[in-house]
């Protein structure tokens, strides 16, 4: 039996100053499943994460989690209903230890309702959160200051904020965007084991080669518009995502 519903985008526009940003875009997306979203600068993915997460709102169509229209839903009240995200521009609180910046989002509603109140000490439930994202215990780095951390800890510090909420969808913005292949390399197991534990994910990436041995599905958008969707060799297969992408021929291997 296939895995319900959890997202449902349907014929979503939003203008900016008469330009389209985003052009009667919709699809689906079933729990535990990992869409990856690419397209060339300027094509409107940012756009589509802040219409998803309630960062703007949408001219047109309806954005449907868990049943319910959250399309004119301010972000809080969102992130509230188990839909968290990442930024691409990460903003930590510098002066704080590390495991401090998980403090806040554990003390949320959705935290403490999703907790049954059984959350106890939120300072060890930070550390062991960010245990679990590959931070070392024993090297103090959960304890040193947030704003001396380098990128790779930052963009998995930036992962670890959302799963304090106990989320059931991530929008991830550019997570590998910066590292290096072996940060990226130990990204990706910690990616599939949210996908294991039922997790839904948005990757929008443009280290594509990485993002499709994540990915169960792919979303290609050009200049605000849904120009192809599927796995990775239809997409790649695809003209329009040739011309729109790799400047009308590609010769990208997977491996």
């Amino acid at each position: 039996m296939s895995a319900k519903l959890i997202l449902e985008v349907r014929h979503v526009s939003k203008s900016f100053g008469g330009i389209k940003a985003i052009n009667d875009v919709s699809f689906n997306l079933r729990q535990g499943q990992i869409l990856g979203v690419i397209g060339p600068n300027g094509s409107g993915k940012t756009t589509l994460n802040n219409l998803i997460t309630g960062f703007i709102k949408k001219d047109a169509g309806q954005i449907i989690f868990k049943g319910l229209d959250i399309s004119k839903w301010p972000a809080y009240k969102i992130a509230d209903a188990g839909l968290a995200r990442t930024f691409q521009i990460m903003r930590p609180y510098p002066t704080l230890p590390v495991y401090k910046n998980l403090v806040p989002p554990l003390y949320s509603p959705r935290a403490r309702r999703t907790a049954r109140g059984k959350l106890g000490d939120r300072g060890a439930v930070a550390i062991d959160i960010l245990e679990e994202v590959g931070f070392e215990r024993d090297a103090r780095v959960p304890y040193k200051l947030a704003g001396t951390l380098p990128l790779g800890y930052l963009k998995r510090l930036e992962l670890c904020r959302c799963l304090a909420l106990r989320p059931e969808l991530i929008v991830c913005d550019e997570i590998f965007s910066g590292l290096s292949m072996s940060e990226i390399a130990s990204m990706i197991p910690l990616m599939e084991r949210l996908q294991d534990e039922g997790i839904t994910l948005i990757m929008v990436e443009h280290r594509i080669k990485e993002l499709f041995k994540l990915a169960n599905k792919v979303l290609v958008l050009n200049f605000g518009e849904k120009i192809a969707e599927g796995d990775s060799s239809d997409i790649f297969n695809d003209e329009k995502v040739k011309r729109a992408y790799f400047g009308g021929e590609t010769t990208y291997v997977f491996k």
